[in-house]
């Protein structure tokens, strides 16, 4: 049974914004425009340099594909989303999961650096770009809209 909850998967936005206070932020623009608390799941370490096993395994220690089952959608936050990071990002790996699950996935970001083409390939509905707390708050009501 699919909830009304939203996951949102958080990476840091820079020193001013680790990755609570970026999911925290999403997540009060969700409630605030009318939908449930979100599951927040903020991951605090960067994952550029990683493998894509360990990716997949800090995902699976997050119980993270059960979580986006129970979930109405999945929004990615991550500080910069460009081609050449992709392939071990948790940004892909959470995109690909949604994608396969059949779950939308949504994602805000600091900077878009994705072309059409890599945009489609990840099957996200909407890119919305965000660099401040309170830019965030505005992206989530934007994002509840659209759910």
């Amino acid at each position: 049974m699919i909830s009304q909850t939203v996951l949102v998967v958080a990476g840091p936005f820079g020193n001013a914004l680790g990755a609570r206070d970026v999911a925290r932020a999403i997540g009060r623009g969700l409630v605030a425009a009318g939908l449930p608390t979100p599951d927040l799941c903020p991951l605090d370490e960067d994952s550029h340099g990683e493998h894509l096993e360990q990716v997949r395994a800090r995902l699976d220690a997050l119980d993270f594909d059960a979580r986006m089952r129970r979930a109405r959608a999945v929004v990615v936050a991550a500080e910069r989303l460009q081609e050449r990071m992709l392939a071990t990002s948790v940004s892909f790996e959470v995109a690909t999961r949604a994608r396969q699950g059949g779950v939308p996935a949504y994602a805000v970001t600091g900077e878009d650096a994705l072309e059409p083409f890599d945009a489609r390939i990840l099957d996200l509905q909407v890119i919305l770009q965000a660099r401040s707390a309170r830019a965030l708050v505005a992206a989530g009501r934007k994002l509840a809209q659209l759910i």
